[in-house]
């Protein structure tokens, strides 16, 4: 126990100063999009629109063929509704911060390293995780997988148990509680999620991550970890403080099975959301900047929605 402490006692050390200089620095102005991500080359663009102008006025010429940098693939060309939709981009002026309604954008100075470890999670997906769930999902029954995941959803209760705790969220709490109770006892350890089913108890969705944001602690800056994925560095130690909540850690001491279990949670999880990922890829431009992006609005609408 001494050593938890301690690990807790350095993660704020470290991570309230970090915040606290992130926050400043975005306070200062708005993040530059680094020259590397997105090359645009137009030999007629539109000028801009005039206030009181007309719009028909404000395109003088047919566009001309735009090219777009991929830093893989080389420059390709794009359609003319993607150039329409690249000189947007360009061209209009991004808008004042306006209390939790503004987006923004989360600082990414890691870049290169991030996109590395995005190809080398784009590969194990591709190579190694979906073709095992792909499998896996022909052998096991839906209703089985989403057994196996209530079950671990039962397991990690007290992941959430103490954030909404530490939110102040008492009701949530309750909530929580009377669950661990109903589907350990009537859903069979927590395969069937009989306190939904039966009494309309929802899951919350909480951890220290968010718990930390709804303190007021920043993002900090972007991070796309090996094997976990996208992430902030609020957010990594926020998954360190949950990693120590969760029962796993204490209940399974053997490193070797403790990866086994966790592996084969995720490859669980991927069976049930198998084309998710896929989508995502096929529908964007730059498909590092598309699950950035997505992370970003998620983990803001997660502090919101508390």
């Amino acid at each position: 126990m001494r050593f938890i402490h301690r690990l807790f006692l350095i993660l704020w050390l470290i991570i309230i100063p970090i915040s606290f200089f992130v926050e400043a620095v975005e306070a200062s102005g708005p993040v530059p999009l680094s020259p590397e991500t997105v090359r645009l080359t137009a030999t007629n663009v539109p000028p801009e629109p005039s206030v009181l102008g007309d719009p028909a006025d404000t395109v003088a010429a047919p566009l001309e063929p735009l090219a777009f940098f991929h830093p893989d693939e080389g420059s390709v060309s794009i359609s003319e509704d993607e150039r329409l939709i690249q000189v947007a981009l360009v061209y209009v002026q991004p808008l004042e911060p306006s209390g939790e309604e503004y987006s923004g954008t989360l600082a990414d100075p890691l870049e290169p390293v991030n996109r590395a470890f995005f190809k080398f999670n784009d590969k194990l997906y591709f190579w190694v995780l979906k073709p095992v769930a792909t499998g896996y999902n022909v052998v096991v029954p839906e209703d089985a997988r989403v057994g196996v995941r209530n079950f671990f959803s039962n397991v990690a209760t007290p992941v959430r148990l103490v954030n909404c705790l530490l939110q102040a969220n008492f009701k949530c709490a309750g909530t929580e509680t009377l669950r661990f109770l109903i589907n350990t006892t009537f859903g069979f350890a927590g395969f069937l999620d009989t306190a939904k089913k039966e009494f309309h108890l929802e899951k919350a969705d909480k951890d220290l991550g968010q718990t930390l944001g709804i303190y007021g602690i920043g993002f900090g800056f972007y991070m796309n970890l090996p094997i976990l994925g996208p992430s902030s560095l609020r957010d990594t130690f926020g998954y360190v403080g949950d990693v120590f909540l969760d029962p796993q850690t204490y209940l399974i001491t053997s490193i070797p099975i403790s990866v086994a279990v966790r592996a084969y949670y995720q490859v669980n999880e991927t069976s049930l959301t198998l084309g998710g990922y896929e989508d995502l890829k096929e529908s964007a431009i730059d498909p590092y900047i598309a699950l950035k992006d997505a992370y970003y609005q998620y983990r803001q609408n997660k502090i919101r929605q508390r």
